[in-house]
């Protein structure tokens, strides 16, 4: 399944909207993608959507859309 994170960069400045990114990774459940994007980055999550149908279509529209892959040889 192909989730949509969106997170601030550090988790010590309050979130803005301003300055939400976006990412976008494949894992098998929210709880796996919530774990990937915990354990590799030291971003502060704000939202994880699942994306299925025509939210998934819509998305893939994005110039910006690109799927995160993490190096799972990390200690």
């Amino acid at each position: 399944m192909i989730y949509k994170v969106l997170y601030q960069k550090d988790q010590i400045v309050n979130p803005r909207r301003e300055t939400t990114k976006t990412l976008y990774l494949e894992a098998d459940n929210l709880v796996a993608a919530r774990t990937m994007v915990e354990d590799n980055t030291p971003y502060n999550i704000e939202l994880i959507q699942e994306l299925t149908g025509n939210s998934l279509a819509y998305e893939k529209q994005s110039p910006d859309f690109k799927l995160t892959t993490f190096d799972s040889d990390k200690d």
